[in-house]
Order: C-alpha cells, then structure tokens, then sequence
C-alpha cells in the first residue's frame, strides 16, 4: 500500500504547481504563434485538469515511490513516461468535453513541463544529499554507505533493526546508512522499502557499488541455496568491499514478536563455509531423534569444538541426560552456560572435568551415570605438537580410547561412536596414526563378544574447530601480517562443524557395530584458494594487499589426505553421502600385547621407542624421521611431604 511521507506530499504539490505553471506558459507561447486567445475560465480548467491528470499518471507510473536521493536515469525516465500519459490522457479527455485545444499548446507543455519536473528532481537531489549527513550523524567520516542484498522479509527486517540502532550512539550499527538494496527480482527493482531503493539485480552489485560508494555489504538472504549464495558472494568478493551475512534460515533466532525478530544481532563477518562450493548435508533428523530421544548421552572431550557441537545436537533431541566429560575446564563452563541459558531446567545436564587417561576416574562415572550411549571425541588432534610429543598422543588417544571403549563394554553401554579423522588414512604423521590405532581399538572391541555396538566416523578438515587454519588466517588479515600456507598445492576435505557432528550422530543411529562411516565430502579445496578468498572477503587483493607466504610442510605433514585404507572395502548406505568402510579383522593376542607394551613405552615417556612401537601396530605408518629424545631411564623422584 502507497504511504505518503511529508516530503512526497511536499513533491506531489511543487509538481502540480510547476504544472499549473507551465500550462500557463504554454497557453501564453500559443498565442503568440497566432493561435487564438483562450478565455481565462478555459485555461484554468485546462491546467487544472491536466495538472490532476499528469500527478496521477506519474503516480501510476511509479515516480512518487522513488526516494530521489538515490535516483538513476530510469527514474528520471519514469517522469518522461508519466507525463507523455497524462499529456495525451488529457488531450483525449480535452476532445471528448469538445474543447479543441491547439496542438503547440500540448506539444509545448509537455516539453516544458517534463524538464521542469526532471530538474526539480535534479535540484531536490541535490538538496537532499547536501543536508542528508547532518540529520543523520554530525561526524561525516564515521558514515557507513551500506548495500543490503536481499530485499525480502530478511532484508526489511534488517532495515527496520538498523533504523533503530540509529538512535543508540553506543551501537555498532549507529553509523550504518543504508544507502540501497539489491534483489533478482525484477517486479520490485526500482521499488522503495522502508525508504531504500531497490537498484537492481546481483549482477550489477559491482557497478552499484562503485556508483554508489558503497563502504560494506550485507549478505541478507538467509533462505538463498547455496550455489546462489556461492555465486553472489563471488561478485561480492570482486567489489573489495567488507562483507557481513546474515546465517541460514534454519540457523536464525526469531521470536514471537516483532520487537523480538530483531536480525542485526546475528549479523557476521562473511563466513568461508559458505565459499566451499557445494550443498550443505543435510541427515535424516527423524531417525537421530529416534536414536537419541530418552537416552543417557555422554560426550568426551564434550567442550572442544566438536564435543560442543555435539552436545548442542544432541540437546535438541530430549535426551534423559546429557553428560560432558572435559578436562580442560573453561571449555567445558562455556558449553555448561550455553545451554543452560538456552533450555534451563528443561535438560539434564551434568559437566564433570575428568581425564580420559583417568580409567578409575573414568570407572567411577561411568559406573554413576550408566550412559546408553558414549560418543569419544576427546583427543590430541594438532599434527606438528605431537611430532615432537608422541607419547602424549599415545597416552591421550590412544590408552583414552582404550579405557573409554572397555568401560563402555563392562557397563554395557548401547552405542559407541569414536570420532577419528581422514589423517588416520596411510598416516604420515604420529597424530593420524594414533588414530588409525584407535580405529582398531574400536574394530578390535566390535569383534569381540559384546552387547555394545562400537563404530567409528571419520571425516576430514573441519572449518572454525580449534586448530583450523581459518581463525590463523583471519588472525593473520586482521593484524596485517602476510597468510602463511604451508605449500602452494595443499589440498585438504573440508566439511562445516554442524555437518561433522550430523555425520557422528547419523552414524550410530544407522550403527550395527564395527563400520566406519566416511562421509562423501565432495572435491578437496586448495588451502591457497580458500586463503585467497578469505582475503577477498575483507576487501583485500591477494599477493597485493595481502601476501601469502609458503613456508613448506610442516613436520608429518602430507599435501594431501584420503578417506578410505586401500584394504577396506566401501559399501552404500541410506544416505548417499555416508559410505561404510568394512571391518578389518584384527588379531587379538597379537594386537592387545603390541598395545601394551606401546603404553608401557609412552607411560616411560620414551618418545623414540613410542613411535617405532606405533608403526609396528599400525602397518600404514610411514613416519618421516625425526631427531626425538628418549627420557632418561631413571627420573629423580620427587620431594615428598613429610608427616
């Protein structure tokens, strides 16, 4: 519905008098071309009724629902049309009353009329932009010329939050001036939303941009596919402007209300999650929420980056209880707070700081809180730390492993879901083949006679976990400094945290015990191009504004990883995008005293002897040599307190 604003009824009135105007103009030149005089009564009807006539015309045609601080030619042209309507529906209504009006005086008036119209526009414009900075902020340089893309529900919503933040001098968005929006489409370009022009289509966004001098655009299309979403953020990335977006629709907060459904809150940075060049996976939540509905769930490592998300699945599904098990306590307080401020009282749930390497600590829990189901995320996962510490990887992975899985097996627990990575495939490096040994933990456990049903999932890089080379980079833009990358050709699988964990949870509720899902994750990424268009995303030019400085492999580290050991098999399940690897048989006997005297040497802390035990255990070792020290053979013992 058209709303009158005091400045259109101010654009409406000056038009009708500049028409008034010019049909007086245009009877006085008529006249003095030797036309006959008209009388006075005549020449005000005349005016009048094509004045009424024109406004209407223009009104129909669109021109009083531009803003015309933001007009283009295509406005300007819109008055061009208007007035070629009302001028010739006014001659037609002029001959059906028999007045017989002369035609210099048409042809004048609409001339005079349409470039009176289209410079009082002009003129406006002008006026408009000149006292427009002092309304809005007294400090000119702060002013943020903004273009939101997305002109739906999501964007006027967006533009209602920042007209509100402009009150508050303290928010961040105070000095945001929405300067215009851009959508594909077509029926509403050109149109003016909460008094933003809709300029055009996401193929003009780079000329716009520069037309405009745009300072930051807003991602706002928070239902978009992502090939779409891809595209556009492409064509964003080429203007060198900053980028923020709005999340997917199903990541949104809204609320009830409209003082609730407040979207500037959850605005961010452009995320590169969104640059990897597929479909989001997506599983089947019905079968989840049969799997974990009413259960008792424990999660290791519960307040890292994928035990977090864990738990936050896992939460949505009205589980009996929910444990975390973490020994870094911080962590674990953070993921405790969310989700109490999230559900309250609503969800069960228990936050213990306790070591995996801990079994009697492990033992008592266990024993407390009888868990159904056990997901392991718990693990040393950084590469070059544990090149130089391998015992530690051992004693984390791989004895946690151990203890996790056979108190799962004692106490009977439903499902056991251990998380292992693409760095377990052929490993190079100590961290992938601790892995690869806890894989065979898990295949050793599901072989033999138990109740529980002990799988594993394995999936490559995730973005934004701890460790990733995302926040590095960002860190890196930020703070000025070159990217770093480790070699030109690297390629890595990435998937998205939501997605990993959907793949763990998916997993053990299509589980009958010793498969290890991989999941389909698409083409590997070059970490070069992901670097590349991170910098583009902060407005930067790559190798020019931002250099990226190869600085070789680092130590176990190979340019690229696989998914699956050339011996396992790979069948289909329900889901195209998860494969199963099948079990591979291990020896028992053979497997259990290689592990033990594996702990045995970790536990000594001798890190020359732990690696070669490991490669022994794990056949698909190939470790690049390196210069460890083994730790003296006896130790001074420590002071004690005396009674």
């Amino acid at each position: 519905m058209f709303r009158l604003s005091r400045r259109k009824i101010i654009l409406i009135l000056a038009d009708f008098v500049m028409l008034l105007v010019t049909a007086i103009l245009a009877f006085y030149f008529s006249t003095l071309m030797g036309f006959a005089i008209e009388p006075p009564s005549t020449i005000a009807a005349v005016a009048a009724i094509s004045g009424v006539v024109c406004v209407l015309t223009l009104w129909i045609s669109g021109a009083y629902a531009k803003l015309w601080r933001h007009s283009t030619r295509r406005d300007y042209l819109l008055c061009v049309y208007g007035m070629l309507a009302g001028v010739l529906l006014s001659m037609g209504i002029m001959l059906a009353t028999g007045k017989t009006i002369p035609l210099s005086f048409w042809l004048f008036y609409s001339i005079t009329s349409t470039i009176a119209l289209v410079l009082f526009r002009a003129l406006f414009r002008r006026a408009f932009l000149r006292d427009e900075p002092k309304a809005t902020s007294s400090d000119d340089s702060n002013q943020k010329r903004v273009m939101i893309i997305g002109a739906g529900i999501a964007g006027k919503m967006l533009l209602s939050d920042i007209e509100n933040a402009r009150t508050d001098p303290s928010h961040p968005a105070y000095h945001y001036h929405p300067v215009c929006m851009i959508d594909d489409n077509l029926s509403i370009v050109g149109n003016v939303i909460n008094g933003v022009k809709v300029m055009g289509t996401t193929y003009e966004i780079a000329s716009i941009c520069q037309r405009e001098n745009i300072d930051l655009i807003i991602f706002a299309i928070p239902s978009s596919e992502e090939k779409d979403r891809k595209r556009i953020l492409d064509i964003c990335g080429e203007t060198k402007k900053p980028i923020k977006v709005l999340p997917f629709i199903a990541q949104l907060v809204l609320g009830d209300t409209p003082e609730e459904r407040v979207l500037l809150s959850q605005v961010k940075d452009i995320d590169v999650e969104g640059l990897l060049g597929r479909e989001p996976i997506t599983f089947d939540k019905n079968d989840i929420r049969e799997f974990i509905e009413g259960k008792v769930c424990m999660v290791t490592g519960g307040g890292g980056s994928i035990g977090s998300e864990l738990v936050r699945q896992i939460s949505e599904y009205n589980p009996s209880q929910v444990i975390i098990v973490d020994i870094y306590e911080n962590n674990a307080y953070e993921i405790q707070t969310e989700l109490n401020m999230r559900y309250g009282k609503k969800l069960n749930l228990v936050t213990l700081i306790a070591s995996v390497r801990d079994y009697q600590r492990m033992s008592q829990i266990f024993d407390r809180y009888r868990p159904d189901i056990v997901f392991h995320a718990a693990a040393h996962k950084h590469v070059p730390l544990m090149e130089y510490a391998p015992m530690e990887a051992i004693k984390n992975n791989v004895i946690g492993t151990f203890n996790v899985a056979t108190l799962a097996d004692f106490f009977h627990v439903k499902q056991f879901v251990m998380i292992s990575t693409d760095k377990a495939v052929n490993p190079t490096n100590v961290m992938g083949a601790s892995k690869r040994c806890c894989e065979m933990i898990v295949q050793y456990m599901a072989q033999s006679k138990t109740n529980t049903n002990f799988v594993t999932t394995r999936f490559g890089n995730v973005l934004g976990s701890n460790g990733s080379v995302i926040p590095l980079f960002k860190r890196q833009i930020e703070s000025g400094q070159p990217v770093t990358v480790t070699h030109p050709d690297i390629i890595r699988y990435f998937m998205t945290i939501p997605e990993a964990v959907s793949l763990v949870l998916q997993a053990g509720a299509m589980a009958n015990g010793g498969e290890i899902f991989v999941l389909d994750m698409g083409e590997p990424v070059k970490i070069t191009t992901l670097a590349e268009n991170l910098i583009r995303m902060y407005g930067k030019v790559p190798y020019k504004d931002v250099e990226i400085h190869f600085t070789g492999l680092r130590p176990g580290e190979k340019l690229f990883e696989e998914l699956l050991m050339d011996e396992e098999g790979l069948t289909n399940t329900s889901n195209k995008k998860i494969f199963i690897g099948q079990q591979i048989t291990i020896e028992p006997v053979t497997f259990m005293e290689k592990l033990n005297i594996l702990r045995d040497a970790a536990n000594a802390n001798k890190a020359e002897l732990t690696v070669s035990l490991l490669a022994d255990l794990v056949p698909t070792f190939q470790h690049k040599e390196m210069e460890l020290h083994d730790a003296p053979v006896k130790a001074k013992e420590p002071l004690r307190m005396q009674a």
